[in-house]
This record gives structure tokens, sequence and C-alpha cells, in this order.
């Protein structure tokens, strides 16, 4: 799945302004104005459109995380230099404090059924044998549940 419609869910789903979107990106000490921010949350095919780079969303992820569970004392976590689905969906989970459960439960709110068994493998680190890589399709379920939970409408 492409950052820039994990960024657009994101700031959807709960409903963020752009003060909003510059505060959480403040927070992991990152300087980003709004038209940074209108860039990368245009349609793929406008003109002024521009993707965001693993970096600037991991930074994103670590101070939505931030925002979520409360900003840790002293220097705030280094931003990945590439993402991946697999790290993506484990800061969501990070930051929205979901135990394995609540994943499955936001899945399944998408009409999505995942096993415990395959949700486990995705968390696991790249080297176990057993771990899996996560597809497009699961993080694409996995918003659209959180869309459904979380969203005020």
């Amino acid at each position: 799945m492409n950052n820039n419609d994990v960024l657009r869910k994101i700031r959807y789903t709960f409903d963020y302004n752009d003060d909003k979107m510059m505060s959480i990106f403040k927070s992991v000490d990152v300087e980003i104005d709004r038209a940074q921010i209108s860039k990368w949350l245009k349609r793929d095919d406008d003109d002024d459109f521009e993707g965001i780079y693993d970096k600037s969303l991991a930074s994103f992820l670590n101070g939505f995380i931030n925002l979520n569970r409360g900003k840790k004392e002293g220097d705030q976590p280094k931003p990945e230099k590439t993402l991946n689905n697999n790290l993506i969906l484990r800061k969501l989970k990070i930051a929205l404090n979901l135990k394995d459960t609540d994943v499955l439960d936001l899945l399944d709110l998408a009409d999505f059924r995942f096993s415990k068994s395959e949700l486990s493998a995705l968390f696991r680190k790249p080297t176990h044998q057993h771990f899996r890589e996560c597809k497009d399709q699961v993080i694409r379920n996995f918003l659209h549940g959180m869309q459904i939970k979380y969203r005020k409408e």
C-alpha cells in the first residue's frame, strides 16, 4: 500500500486538520509546513501531488504514537529509513494501544477473516521461520476497520 494512502486514511479516520498534522510531526522534532502536507494529501493524478517518503511517514507514525500514548522522556525514536506493511501495522497497533484480539476485531469490522496465528506471524522478526510479510490487503482492511470504529460520523 502506498504511504500517501496510509496518511490520508489516518487523517480522514481521526478528522485531523493541517494544524493537527503539523503538531504530530512537531512532537517528534520534525518541522513540516502546511504546503507539504497538502502535497502529500492530494490525489495521485493531481499535478501538485508529491509522494511521502518512508522516513517522513515513519516520523508521522512515531508522532501518532506520541499523541495517543504520551511522549517518551529524552530523545525521540529515530524514524526508520524504510517502512514496510509489517512496521506500519505494528506502529498503528502501538499507537492505538491494541491487543491482538483488538486488531482481529478491526479486521472483522472490514469483513476480513484473519486468524490469530496469521496475525502473530506478521509481528515476528523477519529472521523467524514463521514470519510472514504483511500484504497490502491486510493493511487496507485494517485501515478500513479502523475507520469504521474510530471515525465520528
